[in-house]
């Protein structure tokens, strides 16, 4: 049986949060010294640069993700699938690929609009529910 094109997307997008996940913490691990990062972790280390640009974007990333996962279980628990919350899927998954690139570089307006397009899609997938 296969999956509905939306619940793949759900599989594409877990995928970009794991390289976002892996990116922030190989970047702050250079910052951060081994003792520190195997340790208690009782005190903040701060990130600069960077490191911490990537991991401000993985945390905007699980502050979307779970509407994003939300929102497609809904449209296809309702059969509200079809080429809105396709589309919106691909738009989330493919802003979300391109966001922390752009973060890591530094590039705030091209990202801000990508991180537009991200809920645009997440909007797209939520007002199919609600259409006829």
């Amino acid at each position: 049986m296969n999956a509905a094109p939306e619940l793949q997307l759900i599989g594409a997008a877990i995928f970009v949060g794991v390289v976002q996940l892996l990116w922030a913490a190989g970047a702050a691990r250079a910052q951060q010294d081994l003792k520190w990062a195997a340790g208690p972790r009782d005190e903040d280390m701060p990130l600069t640069g960077v490191a911490a640009r990537l991991d401000r974007a993985f945390k905007n990333f699980q502050e979307t993700f779970p509407f994003f996962v939300a929102a497609i279980f809904a449209a296809y628990l309702v059969a509200k699938t079809g080429p809105l919350t396709l589309w919106g899927a691909v738009l989330y998954v493919v802003a979300r690929a391109l966001y922390v690139p752009l973060y890591a570089a530094g590039i705030s307006g091209v990202r801000t609009l990508v991180w537009l397009v991200s809920l645009v899609g997440i909007g797209m997938i939520v007002a199919a529910i609600f259409l006829a």
